[in-house]
């Protein structure tokens, strides 16, 4: 019997592989991810032939090779199977390249999802190595290291060691230094708002605000000096129904994932960031072990994807499970399309189940926490991405109160369709839902209370990881599969942090931006990313030469790379001396930024390397012992609160201490907030007591 030797890029994908094609005709062996790469002691690309790259094997992998090489003699037909993208297809390259088999040999297998059928199916259907594919990679490659190699040591040798540019990192602090700069500058301006409470003849009480002058304009208040006017013009008046509109609203569902939209919802759902999200669901697509019924199974399709598309046997089974689980009134007439916007890499499907059957409930005992909920997540967005739309009825009713207007609206959810299965169902509770009683044109209301509202115009919110994971896509920068490391990079090289989960640009962040602004404006540029993003998918499709795209962006680059180094001054970051001295030698302590924020560090460094946490406090009294509460952090950052006289003292709490004392039992309240809303509630574990008030300080 012929022996085939299959070659995948990680261990727990070659188990699982192992398991379906069996050991009697096929081995299954991993290559550890890249088996060559540029080298790192040098630039590793001859600029001066062609952009020739100099590929060397990685440090540690000559035994693996040595293994491969040797594996693949013993074999009859060597079928490369790493994961069906660019860099998959690249590892597959090095791998024909480093084995010697004929570049016309068709010995490149690919399958979106790793289940039996999907393998089986793929070992019959070998084709040659995508030459178009591997050239967009190695540009992408090179591109990354001319920029990285030639702008890293220009930044060591002007501002300070250990700094690094790159053409996707640098645009994702500009946008974040940019958005920093239209928050410091932004000045809030002041408005009022008016809400009546207001019930029916059945004392069915519900909320209406004024949305219209006595001329019919658009109501605009700006002062408590105004709405007095208003509360004034507003005295015995009668307030009368004067229209009730209603109109049913269809909710179409949600498109399955892709992974962009994946990494943004886990963030949302689940408080998972882009590093988390990517390695869950690599997880889930390499194979998981269900029992001894199930096997190792591949739970989800491949998860670098940024189609929506969707196959149709995998649709065919949603419709399936919908009519036989669900129930039939929510299997739509026809099959569900979903059109990939703009020019978007299509040749895999959305992220999805690989068998609807297989229900998160079904595999909860085989998997982690974390895993399971990914996967519910997933399972769920699919589900009802093949269903049919809600149906709301919304209401919407105009009073009219001495000429003032004011309206209310409602919804109603005549039938829930994919809500069912994903989404957030409007509760139907009364105010706070805009639940709205029975109502009747020409009937007279009561009026309870008007509820005048003092507000200010806010700056637009810094990027979370999930905002700026969604503007990097909508922007045409970088990959979706390269924003986890993307971050991860920013925040270790300290040019970001993250506070309350969002992004705040470091003074040294500021300075590169700056910086890179001044001398190399098309590196940091949005556009001129994107430009280069969507010739790289173009030399995918053949239509672009992989080394004139090197050219073009080289020549210019080398020319202000050569200017900058002559014209760029030093650049001195200057630091904030403090009054605490340093227990080791003395020196004033200084305070530097990390990556989970500011310390004190001595500035002796490296002769001295002293540090210690930069203690924040909040201006607010232990609880336990009465010195000042600090902010602190956890070892992956976390944000904590605990008291300064640490350990003699060890309170500490995860909610921000306010120093107001409840007053149901007199201890210390304190702030929480979810994406709806802030409220203060008392620290004492059963209590019980919460308020929607005003947080302090704010």
């Amino acid at each position: 019997m012929s022996k085939v030797l299959v070659i995948v890029e990680s261990p727990a994908k070659a188990k699982t592989i192992a398991n379906f094609l069996g050991s009697k005709k096929y081995t299954v062996k991993s290559s550890m991810g890249h088996i060559r790469d540029l080298p790192k002691s040098q630039l590793g690309v001859d600029v001066e032939n062609n952009f020739e790259p100099k590929y060397i094997t990685i440090r540690g992998k000559g035994e693996l090779l040595k293994e491969l090489r040797s594996l693949a003699k013993k074999s009859d037909k060597v079928l490369l199977a790493p994961d069906p993208d660019r860099e998959g297809e690249a590892i597959a390259w090095h791998l024909q390249q480093i084995l010697g088999i004929d570049e016309q040999e068709k010995c490149r297998i690919e399958f979106n999802e790793i289940t039996k059928k999907a393998i089986q199916e793929a070992v019959k259907k070998p084709r040659q190595i995508d030459e178009h594919r591997v050239c967009a990679q190695q540009a992408r490659r090179i591109l990354d290291r001319l920029v990285g190699y030639k702008l890293s040591p220009l930044l060591w040798a002007k501002v300070r060691k250990g700094l690094s540019a790159g053409r996707v990192q640098s645009v994702a602090v500009r946008l974040i230094a940019e958005r920093e700069e239209e928050i410091q500058n932004f000045r809030p301006e002041e408005y009022w708002s008016l809400t009546a409470k207001l019930g029916n003849r059945d004392n069915e009480y519900f909320l209406a605000k004024l949305f219209k002058d006595p001329e019919g304009n658009g109501i605009q208040i700006g002062s408590e000096a105004e709405m007095n006017q208003v509360m004034e013009n507003l005295k015995n008046a009668s307030y009368l129904v004067t229209t009730v509109k209603k109109r049913e609203r269809r909710r179409n569902p949600y498109p399955p994932f892709t992974t962009s939209s994946l990494q943004q919802e886990a963030y949302r759902k689940l408080g998972f960031v882009a590093k988390k999200t990517m390695r869950l669901a690599q997880q889930l697509y390499e194979g998981l072990e269900l029992g001894k019924k199930g096997g190792t199974q591949g739970l989800i399709t491949y998860l670098r994807t940024d189609s929506t598309r969707v196959a149709t046997e995998a649709q065919e089974e949603a419709r399936q499970y919908i009519n036989e689980v669900i129930g039939a009134e929510y299997v739509p007439e026809t099959t569900k399309q979903y059109i990939t916007g703009q020019k978007k890499q299509d040749a895999h499907e959305a992220i999805r189940p690989t068998s609807v059957f297989r229900t998160p409930d079904s595999v909860k005992e085989y998997l982690s926490r974390d895993q399971w909920r990914l996967y519910r997540l997933i399972w769920e967005r699919f589900v009802a991405s093949q269903m049919k739309p809600a149906v709301i009825e919304v209401t919407t009713v105009d009073i009219t109160a001495n000429r003032y207007q004011f309206r209310a609206s409602g919804s109603v959810i005549k039938f829930p369709g994919f809500l069912k299965v994903y989404g957030d169902l409007p509760e139907e509770n009364g105010e706070e839902s805009g639940f709205l009683p029975e109502l009747a044109e020409g009937e007279v209301l009561q009026l309870k209370r008007l509820e005048p509202k003092q507000h200010f115009t806010q700056p637009p919110p810094r990027y979370s990881e999930a905002t700026l994971v969604k503007t990097l896509e909508e922007l045409g920068i970088g990959r979706p599969s390269t924003y986890a490391p993307t971050i991860d990079n920013i925040l270790n090289r300290g040019y970001v942090v993250r506070e309350n989960k969002q992004f705040i640009p470091t003074e040294l962040g500021i300075i590169i931006v700056d910086l890179l602004k001044e001398f190399f404006p098309d590196v940091i540029d949005v556009e001129f990313t994107a430009n280069m993003e969507q010739k790289l998918d173009e030399i995918e499709e053949g239509e672009r030469d992989w080394k004139q795209v090197l050219h073009e962006f080289y020549e210019p680059f080398a020319k202000l790379l050569e200017h900058a180094e002559q014209q760029m001054g030093p650049v001195a970051i200057p630091e904030e001396e403090t009054d605490e001295k340093c227990e080791k030698c003395g020196r004033n302590m200084v305070i530097k930024m990390g990556r989970y924020g500011k310390f004190l560090a001595c500035p002796g460094f490296p002769d001295c390397r002293n540090t210690r946490p930069l203690l924040q406090t909040i201006g607010v009294p232990c609880p336990a012992c009465g010195a000042d509460v600090v902010v602190r952090r956890t070892k992956k950052g976390r944000v904590f609160y605990g008291c300064s006289k640490f350990p003699e003292c060890d309170w500490v709490s995860w909610n921000k201490p306010t120093g107001e004392k409840c007053p149901n039992c007199g201890e210390m309240l304190v702030e929480k907030a979810n994406r709806k809303e802030q409220k203060l509630v008392c620290s004492r574990e059963g209590c019980g007591y919460e308020s929607s008030a005003r947080l302090a300080g704010q």
